[in-house]
């Protein structure tokens, strides 16, 4: 079977996008010695542009679907929410999540709002939707119209790195970051959606329990601006009262992050919404307990391996970590149904999945 994958976010392998597509080549090659796939990549010249950009909307509307008919592909994949409106071979989508219909502030201007229009038009023309979570095929029957038959669900995975198997490394890498022998962790974006506010709520109710024994890391790139789209998590930190001895920012290399998970005595992760939620499963696969909020796709990810609430629940929250902290026999329990729910999801089983829709699409 020929396979031809829009590798437009092949060569930005920090990006979501980027990882899914490496990893789900990786262990397709892996699976079957008959599957040919061939990766279309746009020119170097117009990689990386913004979503609006002519560029990429060029190649995915027209270059793609003809390097396919030229390939003599028997089936296509873009592995990002851009399908061909007129594909040129049966085409599976991988559609994450449908954050731009859903979610006001993720709308963006006119010229976004046509592309998030032609987008879901040629979802309607695919041949299969692969989503990453049962709330996003309920989201994408119930915005896009399609057929139930014709979406499914493919769970992603966490990479292989993510084990709770302690690495020469890791020591060093918290050293590094100046981090105690225990901490909370919550590792990810700063944009509204992730709800800094709340993480930075509960440790206003926990702190006096347990911050300045275990303090709160909040790790990743900080805003260069304070926005009402990111809000800058320090502003939300003094508008709490709480100071570096309670929270402290670090940035993080992707080398690093499973030696902050797996150093973490609890991982804190309150999204108002995800498509998947891969950094809660990152650190399950670390054995790390998880708090978290109880909306969209992280019910299925964490299952009863964390402590789950209302999004908007800091003083919930609060009192969950101070258990998982408080309570060893607690945190020791969760860590083992952490790794247990962790084992349920692999890129071997993804790329099985995945595969299967090909041929299903090809028929």
């Amino acid at each position: 079977m020929r396979v031809a994958i829009n590798a437009w976010f092949w060569d930005s392998p920090t990006t979501g996008s980027g990882q899914y597509t490496r990893c789900l080549v990786e262990h397709l090659a892996a699976l079957n010695a008959d599957l040919q796939i061939t990766l279309a990549q746009p020119p170097t010249s117009n990689l990386q542009p913004p979503t609006s950009n002519l560029g990429k909307v060029h190649f995915e509307q027209i270059t793609f679907p003809t390097t396919c008919r030229r390939l003599g592909a028997d089936v296509a994949h873009v592995p990002y929410w851009a399908p061909p409106l007129h594909p040129s071979v049966p085409t599976v989508v991988t559609i994450h999540d449908l954050i731009p219909l859903l979610l006001p502030e993720y709308r963006g201007g006119p010229l976004v709002r046509l592309y998030t229009a032609l987008v879901a038009a040629g979802a309607r023309r695919a041949a299969l939707v692969l989503t990453d979570s049962q709330a996003s095929r309920r989201d994408i029957l119930t915005r896009l119209g399609l057929p139930a038959e014709r979406v499914r669900v493919v769970y992603l995975a966490a990479d292989e790195r993510y084990t709770p198997i302690a690495a020469p490394g890791d020591v060093p890498a918290r050293a590094r970051y100046g981090l105690p022998e225990r901490y909370v962790l919550y590792l990810g974006g700063f944009d509204v959606r992730k709800n800094l506010a709340t993480v930075l709520g509960a440790y206003r109710w926990a702190g006096p329990a347990i911050g300045d024994g275990c303090p709160l890391v909040v790790a990743g790139r900080l805003p260069d601006r304070d926005t009402s789209f990111i809000p800058d998590p320090r502003r939300l930190a003094r508008e709490q009262g709480l100071d570096e001895r309670t929270v402290r920012f670090i940035g993080v290399d992707q080398a690093a992050k499973p030696a902050l998970y797996r150093g973490a005595t609890a991982f804190i992760f309150p999204s108002r919404y995800e498509g998947f939620g891969l950094p809660p499963l990152e650190a399950l696969a670390c054995g790390t307990p998880v708090v978290g909020s109880n909306t969209a796709s992280l019910p299925e990810i964490v299952g009863d391996a964390g402590m789950l609430l209302p999004p908007d629940d800091a003083e919930g929250m609060a009192r969950a970590l101070v258990r998982i902290v408080t309570q060893e026999d607690l945190r020791a329990e969760l860590s083992r149904r952490a790794l247990a729910q962790a084992a349920r999801f692999s890129w071997q089983r993804t790329a099985q999945h995945t595969l299967a829709a090909y041929k299903d699409a090809a028929l």
